[in-house]
């Protein structure tokens, strides 16, 4: 079920009905009907692929216990290495299993040999695998570590599992957080909903009026790179930056806003990347949940910034390795991450990782400095250049587009597929970083006026630009559903 669909504008006003009125007196009842709704709002798209959700809710459940009542170093080892083998065996085989095959021939072929049978099945990735099975195994792995308690409520930790709003695309969230929110006690919250209410439109306009407005450009542009020259070429993947912000950042949005209206917080999943002064603050505030979840889980295993300059270069590589395959079965996604390895390790080489943590950019001034502006266009210009292995369909396509660039390097205006004046989508989107820059410290308000006048009609312009640009003939599928 979209979030953006006739469905889930039915769907969910139901379940906020039935959890409030009906089902509040008790805490059990009210996990247990979120758990069944979680479970419908993910059957709609194939009821079969709940099996999968319910097997890694089960291997969990009581690995974790397990983990919790062992006494020896071994013992806990092995129950979480089942944990860590049962859920990544999961997404191996789902989302990997003919990547590996592929790769295999493609290799045995270089050598002259030619395989009769690539051994390839018809595999269909399950939705929100990549998300889910990650949320699981933080579960075991925070036993292990001895910063979680097991908990004996099996119908509390399903819920956290497969909490619907969050389920499909993120984000990932940790037991201590989730969890803990999830067996205690809701009550309802007028101001709460009302925030949550303020978030899933904001996360609707993103989705639909900057993501869903590009994407046939966008499409366009990469599908037919061969035709167009450099100047296109760089408005397609530039296009493309803010298409895929608006439609990932939008789902979160829409996520925790959703979580809010059932008396749950969420962690922020994006904070204004699009204002990053260097390629480490922008992996501080894009796709947060991913990002941390890889450093507390694999980057401080094996032993982070703590080692030598070398191991730590090391230990970074690896990590952007394996963000870029999460992220895909493709080459295209591991060239991805290592390029920003790349980007990243000078920035930590010279010491500037953590540089602007916890502040934004010109947090006490209207404007950045002109060497803020730079810097911020620098780093766009870095992340975008990335994102053409990101997009392509295949290594080829990548280093086809980027040929086009540097050998057809002319300007020509683009004319939109669909006929529409291009200007009026770059006057769009400059309106949008403007409002993004004004609420920038504040991911959380986007409707932060202390005049009701000024927020009436920034929620009129919303939901009439939403009007405007709405086209039933697009696929309007996240673009995160597919990772």
């Amino acid at each position: 079920m979209l979030f953006n669909s006739l469905d889930f504008f039915i769907f969910l006003p139901v379940v906020f009905v039935v959890y409030w009125f009906i089902s509040y007196k008790s805490l059990q009842v009210q996990n247990l009907f979120v758990l069944a709704a979680s479970y419908i709002f993910y059957g709609l798209w194939d009821w079969r692929f709940l099996f999968l959700i319910l097997a890694s809710t089960v291997v969990d459940f009581f690995v974790g216990r397990a983990i919790y009542a062992s006494n020896s170093d071994k013992r806990r080892k092995t129950w979480l290495w089942t944990s860590v083998l049962f859920n990544v065996g999961l997404l191996g085989f789902f989302k990997y299993y003919n990547f590996f095959v592929n790769s295999w021939v493609d290799l045995i072929s270089i050598f002259g040999y030619e395989l009769k049978s690539t051994w390839t099945l018809q595999i269909i990735l399950p939705v929100g695998i990549s998300f889910y099975t990650f949320q699981t195994m933080s579960y075991s792995l925070d036993i292990y570590y001895k910063r979680l308690t097991p908990t004996r409520d099996f119908i509390s930790f399903a819920t956290f599992v497969s909490f619907f709003p969050q389920l499909v695309a993120g984000p990932i969230e940790r037991a201590s957080n989730l969890l803990s929110q999830i067996t205690a006690k809701r009550s309802f919250n007028y101001i709460q909903c009302t925030e949550g209410l303020k978030l899933i439109l904001w996360g609707l306009f993103k989705k639909v009026v900057i993501a869903d407005a590009i994407a046939p450009i966008v499409d366009d542009i990469f599908a037919n790179y061969s035709d167009y020259p450099a100047s296109t070429l760089i408005l397609g993947v530039s296009l493309f930056s803010f298409q895929v912000y608006g439609d990932f950042s939008g789902y979160s949005d829409i996520a925790i806003g959703t979580a809010k209206l059932f008396g749950i917080e969420l962690m922020s999943n994006f904070k204004f990347p699009t204002f990053s002064r260097n390629v480490a603050e922008y992996w501080q505030r894009w796709h947060v949940s991913l990002s941390t979840w890889f450093r507390h889980y694999v980057y401080i295993p094996l032993g982070g910034s703590r080692v030598s300059k070398l191991k730590s270069v090391r230990n970074i590589i690896i990590i952007f390795l394996v963000s870029g395959f999460w992220h895909g079965a493709n080459w295209t996604f591991i060239v991805w991450g290592a390029i920003h390895a790349v980007l990243y390790i000078p920035v930590f080489l010279m010491g500037r990782n953590r540089m602007y943590m916890g502040n934004v950019v010109a947090e006490n001034r209207w404007f950045p400095s002109l060497t803020e502006i730079l810097q911020i266009l620098l780093t766009f210009s870095l992340v975008t250049f990335s994102r053409v292995f990101f997009r392509s369909e295949s290594i080829t396509d990548a280093f086809g587009f980027l040929e086009q660039i540097y050998t057809n390097f002319t300007f020509e205006s683009y004319h939109h597929p669909l006929g529409y004046r291009m200007i009026d989508y770059f006057v769009l989107l400059g309106l949008f970083v403007l409002y993004e820059f004004r609420i920038r410290r504040d991911e959380r308000a986007p409707f932060k006026f202390k005049s009701g006048i000024v927020r009436f009609v920034a929620y009129t312009l919303v939901i009439l630009g939403m009007l405007l640009f709405f086209d039933d003939t697009i696929d309007r599928s996240f673009i995160y559903f597919q990772f």
